[in-house]
This record gives structure tokens, sequence and C-alpha cells, in this order.
């Protein structure tokens, strides 16, 4: 999976897991096991967007930026 794609696939993810923690139908417990999911995937999201911009910061740095212009 590209770097993009796993950072989308994260942030569906996530978005999935915050839907599922406003539906409101949800114990206590199953609430507080969401909230530390949507607290991982948003830290993993934010692990893996810190790699991609520094990953372009390199390349732009040494002059060579990805073929695909991001």
């Amino acid at each position: 999976m590209t770097d993009r794609g796993s950072l989308q696939d994260l942030t569906d993810r996530l978005e999935q897991t915050a839907a599922h923690l406003r539906a409101g139908d949800l114990s206590a417990e199953r609430a507080a096991a969401l909230v530390d999911e949507c607290a991982r995937l948003a830290a993993e999201a934010g692990s893996q967007l810190e790699r991609e911009t520094r990953a372009h910061d390199e390349g732009a740095a040494s002059g060579q930026l990805p073929l695909d212009g991001r």
C-alpha cells in the first residue's frame, strides 16, 4: 500500500470509529474502547503524515521531487 493510500485508510477508519461513537447507543465500556481506538488511529495517521512530510522535505532539499509531483 502506498503512503497516501495508508493515510487514506487510516482516515477512513478514524471516521468510521468516530461515527460509531456519535451514534450514542454504546455501553460506557464500548465507548471508552472506541475513544482509545480513535486516539490510536489519530496518532498513527499523524506519524504517517510526518513521515510523508519528512520524505518530501528531504527530496526537495536534495533537488529531487517524487515523480508523482508530491
